[in-house]
C-alpha cells in the first residue's frame, strides 16, 4: 500500500511543483516587461506606447516560459497547445460569443448607471482622440489575453491535475481577486466582484478547454467599460476613450473610485451569467470536453472453432454432385426444300391441308 501510494503522489507533487514555477515566472515575467517597456519609452520617446509594449512584452514571456516549462515536464506540447490557445475550427466562434456575453454583462452593470443619472458623460471627438483609443483596445486585448493565459492557462491547468477543478477554481479565483486588492481604490465588494468574474472565466475554461471563450468575455468586458465608456478600469483610469465619464452617488451602487467592477451590480451581473455560460457553451463541452466513447466487450473478429470448420468442409465434399441441366429439343419445319421428292411432296401437303378450312372440315 505505502508503494502504491507513492507511486500516485508523485504526479500530484510533480504538477504542484510546476504551479509553483510558474508563478515564480509570471511574477518575473511582469517585473521584465514593465522594466522592457520603460526602457524602450525612454530610449525612442515614445511614452504614449508604454501600457502596449508592457503587455506585448509580457505575453511573449508567459507563452515562451509556460511551454518550456510544459515541454519540460512532458516532453510534449506546443506554443498554443501549452497555453489552451488549440488551433481548431470554432476558435472565432467562441471568441465573439465570449465577447458577446461580456458585453451584455457590462450593459447590465451600466444601464442601472444611466437610469438613475450616476453617469456624467463629457465627448471627444478630436482625431487623436481616436488615435489613442484604439491603441486602448490593442492594449486592452493584449493585456486580457496574457491574464488568461497566466491565470486560466499554465497555472490553472497544472493545478487541475493535481487538485481537481473545484480546489483548482477556488485557489486560482482566490489569488486572482487577493492581487486586485492591491489595485487602486480596491475594496471588499469589488474584490467580491473580481473572485466571481474569475470562478466565471475558470469556468469557461472547463466548459471549452480553451481560452478563447474566456478571453473573449474578459476582452469585451474591460474594453467596453475603459474605452467605450470611459469608466475606471480597476482603479486605473490611464486608458485613453473618446468619452470621459464622471461617477456618483453610493460606492456599492457605482465602485466609486474602483469603478463599475466594485459594485454590487457587478456581482449581480456576473452571479446571471453563470446560466447563460452553461448554455451557451453546451456545444463545446459535448464537442472538446468529452472523452470519446470507447467499445467494451470482446472483440468480433475471433476465428471459428477448429471442428466447426472441419464440419463445413466435410460437407462441402460429401454433397453430392448437382445433375445435368434438361435440355428442351423444341420441334420446328423446315424451311427448306427436301431432296427426296416423296418427303417433299408429304411436307407441302400436309402444310397445304393443315392451313385448309375445307381440308379440315
Amino acid at each position: 500500500m505505502q508503494t502504491s501510494t507513492s507511486k500516485l503522489a508523485v504526479p500530484r507533487l510533480l504538477y504542484f511543483a510546476l504551479f509553483l514555477v510558474g508563478l515564480v515566472w509570471l511574477l518575473a515575467s511582469r517585473a521584465v516587461a514593465d522594466r522592457a517597456a520603460e526602457g524602450v519609452v525612454l530610449r525612442f520617446n515614445l511614452p504614449a506606447l508604454q501600457a502596449v509594449l508592457q503587455s506585448s512584452f509580457l505575453l511573449v514571456l508567459l507563452l515562451c516560459g509556460f511551454s518550456l516549462l510544459s515541454w519540460l515536464a512532458t516532453r510534449q506540447g506546443g506554443l498554443r497547445a501549452s497555453n489552451g490557445l488549440p488551433n481548431r475550427a470554432t476558435y472565432k466562434q467562441e471568441f465573439f460569443f465570449g465577447a458577446a456575453l461580456g458585453w451584455t454583462m457590462l450593459l447590465a452593470v451600466v444601464l442601472p448607471l444611466m437610469l438613475f443619472g450616476a453617469l456624467h458623460p463629457e465627448f471627444w471627438w478630436a482625431p487623436r482622440s481616436w488615435a489613442l483609443a484604439l491603441l486602448s483596445l490593442l492594449t486592452l486585448l493584449l493585456a486580457t489575453l496574457a491574464s488568461e493565459v497566466a491565470f486560466r492557462g499554465f497555472l490553472y491547468r497544472t493545478l487541475l491535475a493535481s487538485y481537481g477543478p473545484v480546489v483548482a477554481t477556488i485557489l486560482l479565483a482566490a489569488l486572482y481577486a487577493l492581487l486586485s486588492f492591491f489595485a487602486p481604490d480596491a475594496t471588499l465588494l469589488s474584490v467580491t466582484a473580481e473572485f466571481a468574474l474569475a470562478i466565471l472565466l475558470s469556468l469557461a475554461y472547463l466548459r471549452t478547454h480553451a481560452l478563447w471563450f474566456g478571453w473573449g468575455v474578459h476582452f469585451a468586458w474591460n474594453a467596453s467599460l475603459a474605452v467605450l465608456f470611459g469608466l475606471p478600469l480597476a482603479g486605473h483610469g490611464a486608458y485613453s476613450s473618446l468619452v470621459t465619464t464622471d461617477l456618483s452617488g453610493a460606492v456599492w451602487f457605482t465602485g466609486g473610485a474602483y469603478g463599475p467592477e466594485g459594485s454590487l451590480l457587478a456581482v449581480l451581473a456576473v452571479l446571471g451569467a453563470f446560466a447563460v455560460l452553461y448554455r451557451v457553451t453546451r456545444n463545446y463541452a459535448w464537442e472538446y470536453t468529452h472523452a470519446p466513447i470507447v467499445s467494451g466487450g470482446h472483440p468480433m473478429d475471433a476465428q471459428p472453432p477448429a471442428a466447426h470448420v472441419a464440419m463445413e468442409r466435410s460437407a462441402q465434399f460429401n454433397a453430392p454432385a448437382a445433375p445435368a441441366p434438361l435440355v428442351q429439343i423444341l420441334g420446328s419445319t423446315s424451311q427448306k426444300a427436301s431432296t427426296v421428292s416423296e418427303i417433299e411432296q408429304h411436307l407441302r401437303k400436309d402444310g397445304d391441308s393443315s392451313g385448309d378450312p375445307e381440308s379440315q372440315g
